[in-house]
């Protein structure tokens, strides 16, 4: 792998950049390759978008405590009013990601058009490759049984309920919709390599960010804050159980699924 420097970063900051970019081509199984500005450079971009788009999900899930709050308070005309600034606040957190994800694109165009040559046969890996069937399914089904949490919630009697059931519907669908842009992103954005290394390195990539998306942290948060404890005791139960039977098949996943390198090395033997 070669590849010039892209970002003005110091030298202590290139330096930690490609010890970091080492250590994780090592931690993949490609310890013989040398770690290249290029590649430090995008490893650092991604791990800074990463910790961007937690602070976005975390917004969310404090958002939607805070509208939560108004389905305990006496003010019965006021009560949409905080729906309506939760729906809008997850219209401008998709705005966010989407610039977001603008931003690591700029990255990755500024770097593919610094490369002096490209690899022969590059691969646009499509999502069975990228994300993986157990992992879709996965991903399916825990928006399938959140849906199902909701909906039970607003069946309850209780008004206090099911306004949060409604601030609980907003929260989710606002978390799909940003997972579905950034895996739509993931899919779509460039395949930047010029050798066999750097393009199984971009494909771990891809398969690491997607199965990152993939970990519900928000769809298992929201039901325990906005309705743990206040809805009827079935609920909560089943809350529970929806949130331990999520645990145990996402460990296993990560057990029992190969790892990003292999994956990798598999989309690669298709070409």
């Amino acid at each position: 792998m070669t590849g010039e420097p892209l970002s003005d970063a110091g030298p202590p900051a290139r330096a930690a950049d490609l010890r970091l970019a080492g250590e994780w081509l090592a931690r993949h199984d490609l310890a013989g390759t040398r770690p290249t500005p290029l590649l430090a450079d995008r490893l650092a971009v991604r791990r800074r978008a990463r910790l961007a788009a937690h602070l976005i999900l975390a917004v969310l899930i404090i958002a939607s405590a805070l509208a939560a709050t108004s389905a305990f308070g006496g003010f019965q005309s006021h009560r949409p009013l905080p729906l309506l600034a939760l729906t809008a606040l997850v219209a401008g957190l998709l705005l966010a990601q989407s610039l977001l994800d603008w931003w690591v694109r700029r990255v990755d165009q500024r770097a593919g058009a610094s490369l002096s040559r490209r690899a022969a046969h590059l691969i646009q890996p499509g999502w069975r490759a990228v994300l993986g069937r157990p992992y879709a399914v996965f991903a399916v089904a825990t928006f399938a049984g959140a849906m199902v949490l909701v909906g039970s919630a607003l069946a309850v009697p209780d008004p206090t309920v099911r306004q949060l059931a409604v601030v609980l519907l907003i929260g989710l669908l606002g978390v799909t919709a940003i997972i579905a842009m950034q895996l739509r992103h993931l899919l779509r954005r460039p395949v930047v390599a010029e050798d066999e290394e750097s393009l199984t390195a971009d494909v771990i990539m891809r398969v690491e960010d997607a199965r990152d998306l993939t970990t519900p942290n928000v769809q298992w948060s929201l039901p325990m804050v906005l309705l743990f404890g206040t809805a009827p005791g079935w609920w909560s139960a089943a809350a529970v159980a929806y949130l331990i039977l999520g645990l145990v098949t996402c460990v296993a996943l990560h057990a029992k699924t190969p790892s990003s390198a292999t994956v990798a090395r598999r989309a690669m033997s298709v070409r």
